[in-house]
């Protein structure tokens, strides 16, 4: 048992040199307020008087005390090389290892100075602790940690937030759960108010680890006694409380010695508490602390040796991460640019050894952009975006010319389903440019392997991503123009004969057929309707005029055919109504009143012009001449479509839908196929060439493999944890199980 704590103060010593916490050893907090006596109960504990004194905060620092048994004959701590073989008491520091203190006021100074270095020479506190060690055969084997003391008003120079720096400093220690907490109380203060007590309680509600230590026995009022507190009756603590009584001012002022006031605190405590005496002062504090110590050890060691080698499997792993230094730099290089391009075509493949499982990466995302962004951009292109109807009639128009159509014209379905083929472009180069994208993205997932070379060799891993940027950049034009050449194809050809498309033009002719012939029946039974209603009509009166050229015309053929009722109709143009019945015969002109030509006696153009010539002479006044309109230079988009019209425009309509239907699916298809073979598999098969031949065959390697500085920091933090936690594992094994009972 007694050979734990120096196994103990072994292991502190390895993690201090390299000034790491990582592993929680046991050990002895002291904690206190200001003033309440802590710096006396470590001092009697060693037996000197090493510490700083004053008024105020004076323990800035922690101070890790490590107090070593070295008797005479100790061979282990005493050697003639330090000069330590006759020496009775010496002290040395963790910073100035080399040195060895024989006096102690020498410590006391040399512990000022170390605070002023780190903390200044304000009141200020700062949390690196000060490491000292005391080598005596007067002590106990016993690891302390002196805490500032706990305060709450910031005097001097300290700054405002003075007691939640020292509280974070005092949580620090005292959270560590292999840690036995020292509360240093005052008797002449009434314990339900001590600050250490409450801090302890906060961190072990079941005062398992906490020892209570009354200091000042001796400063209590008159009539008044600490039988209460010392048998635990007012704090009830499991690790017990012990009484001490310590050195005045007055006694350090007058050079009391330790030995002195041990002496002193003795008789005191036969003499005030005889009962109790055996089981309180310095002595027995002394001996209380190294058997909790002991035992604490004891029965953190199982776990501590596990932790210990859960570690150096840890660090090992990392320390081959960072690799060794480099011998062969050109075989080096050869090796990282094959591994990259390796990692890179497999990230695209997804035969990783890594594979994400929290989001998708490498291929699965190029897949991604093909078959759902893609998919979701044509679908999103309506077959008949931006067209309307009178925009379909006017393409109508303009391709039928100065002629009226009597069938809509393929040259509008061909300019209107060009127009909207050409909107597939658009989304086709966004294709590319999100695979060109992710293609980029790929060399920031290649895997750990690659990424701690590209972390260690920086500039080699810059000019990787310069030559995959470089390649990725000169296949997009090569890319790009196949895409734009897929939309070209299919805008040079409007296979009207497609299988698919054929079947819906040959629906269309039908359904058009079937209108025609429904239309015709329509015409010849309005036809009839109106031929019967034209013998019953009543005549037109005389004073209507006919202003219309062509509806004469008709009316001069119509009445060649059926001449009674040309008579009927030339009585009726003739003035007032009147006609020469007895001159006018079958084939013998008709004249007027004024010798003039009827119209029935006419042909032609001479039947037009004699009625112009009739009705300025007849008319009973003058009509005004009316000009022609402007042709409008844009269609009126709120009339009502015709009957034909709306036909025509549905007809358009369906071919396009349909045509453009079969285009986009053949673009879904294609331009996946065309940016995997020009951009995605090129890349991938010529990648590793691609670097070998702008990295290896320089003679830049020299410059490439040079390490960055973090790397080789941390190779070196690593490499130093790794061998201490390598030395704390064999200390450790080095402890038998029969030596922990």
């Amino acid at each position: 048992m007694e050979a734990l704590i120096p196994v103990i103060n072994k292991l502190q010593d390895v993690f201090n040199t390299i000034g790491a916490d990582v592993i929680q050893l046991p050990q002895i907090v002291v904690l206190g307020t200001q003033s309440s006596g802590k710096s006396s109960v470590i001092e009697s504990l060693v037996g000197r008087s090493f510490l700083p004194r004053g008024t105020g905060i004076v323990t800035r620092r922690p101070l890790v005390l490590q107090l070593v048994y070295s008797p005479k004959d100790d061979r282990e701590n005493r050697n003639a090389e330090n000069g330590t073989l006759d020496v009775e008491e010496w002290a040395t520091f963790l910073h100035d290892k080399h040195r060895i203190f024989r006096n102690f006021d020498d410590v006391r100074r040399e512990i000022e100075k170390e605070t002023e270095r780190m903390a200044g020479g304000n009141k200020g506190i700062c949390p690196e602790p000060i490491n000292l060690k005391i080598f005596s055969p007067k002590v106990v084997n016993l690891t302390l940690i002196d805490l500032p003391g706990i305060t709450k008003v910031p005097v001097g120079d300290q700054p405002e937030d003075i007691e939640s720096q020292i509280r974070q400093l005092v949580l620090k220690y005292i959270c560590n759960p292999n840690s036995i907490i020292l509360a240093v109380v005052t008797a002449n203060t009434d314990m339900a108010t001590s600050e250490s007590l409450k801090f302890s309680k906060d961190v072990d509600p079941d005062g398992r680890r906490t020892l209570a230590v009354v200091t000042k026995l001796d400063l209590m009022d008159a009539g008044t006694d600490a039988i209460e507190i010392l048998c635990g009756r007012v704090i009830p603590v499991k690790l017990g409380i012990i009484g001490v009584v310590n050195r005045s001012q007055q006694d350090i002022i007058n050079n009391k010695t330790i030995e002195e006031a041990l002496k002193d605190e003795s008789m005191f405590l036969q003499r005030k508490y005889p009962t109790l005496a055996n089981r309180n002062g310095t002595p027995y504090l002394a001996k209380t602390l190294n058997r909790l110590l002991m035992h604490h050890i004891r029965d953190c060691l199982p776990e501590l040796k596990t932790r210990v080698n859960v570690m150096i499997s840890q660090y090992q792993t990392l320390l081959n991460s960072y690799g060794e230094d480099v011998s062969d730099k050109s075989q080096t290089l050869l090796r990282i640019i094959m591994k990259f391009a390796s990692s890179y075509c497999s990230t695209i493949e997804g035969t990783a050894r890594n594979i994400e499982t929290t989001a998708l990466c490498g291929g699965a995302r190029i897949c991604y952009v093909f078959h759902v962004l893609f998919k979701e951009a044509l679908d999103g292109i309506h077959p008949l975006g931006g067209l309307t109807k009178m925009d379909i009639l006017t393409a109508i128009r303009n391709a039928t010319g100065p002629r009226p159509a009597l069938f809509v014209p393929e040259v509008s379905f061909e300019l209107l389903v060009k127009r909207q083929i050409r909107r597939l472009e658009d989304p086709s180069l966004r294709c590319v440019e999100l695979v060109h994208r992710e293609m980029q993205e790929i060399v920031q997932h290649c895997g750990t392997e690659v990424h701690h070379e590209m972390l260690r060799f920086p500039k080699l891993y810059e000019r990787i991503v310069d030559t995959v940027t470089q390649l990725l950049r000169k296949r997009l034009p090569t890319t790009n123009s196949m895409v734009k050449n897929l939309v070209a194809i299919e805008l040079a050809y409007i296979n009207t004969k497609h299988p698919d498309f054929n079947k819906e033009a040959a629906l269309v002719s039908s359904l058009l057929k079937s209108t025609d012939i429904d239309n015709m029946k329509h015409s010849r039974k309005n036809g009839t309707l109106a031929n019967a209603s034209n013998t019953s009509v009543t005549p037109v009166g005389v004073n209507k005029m006919v202003n219309n050229k062509e509806e004469l015309l008709g009316i001069v053929e119509q009445s060649n055919k059926e001449q009674s009722q040309n008579h009927w109709l030339l009585s009726n143009l003739l003035p007032q109504g009147r006609t020469d019945s007895s001159s006018t015969t079958e084939n013998s002109p008709v004249r007027t009143r004024d010798g003039a030509k009827s119209p029935a006696s006419m042909q032609g153009s001479d039947v037009i012009n004699n009625i112009e010539d009739w009705q300025q002479k007849n008319s009973p006044q003058q009509k005004a001449v009316n000009l022609l309109s402007e042709v409008p230079s844009q269609t009126n988009n709120n009339r009502k479509l015709s009957e034909r019209e709306q036909r025509d425009c549905d007809v358009i309509e369906r071919l396009i839908k349909s045509y453009f239907f079969i285009v986009r699916k053949s673009i879904q298809d294609s331009v996946p196929k065309a940016v995997m073979h020009f951009l995605v598999n090129f890349v991938r098969d010529n990648l590793q060439s691609e670097l070998v031949t702008h990295l290896y065959k320089t003679d830049q390697a020299e410059a490439l493999l040079n390490e960055s500085e973090h790397i080789a920091v941390r190779r070196k933090e690593t490499s130093d944890m790794l061998e201490a936690l390598t030395q704390a594992g064999n200390i450790i094994s080095e402890i038998r199980e029969t030596h922990m009972w």
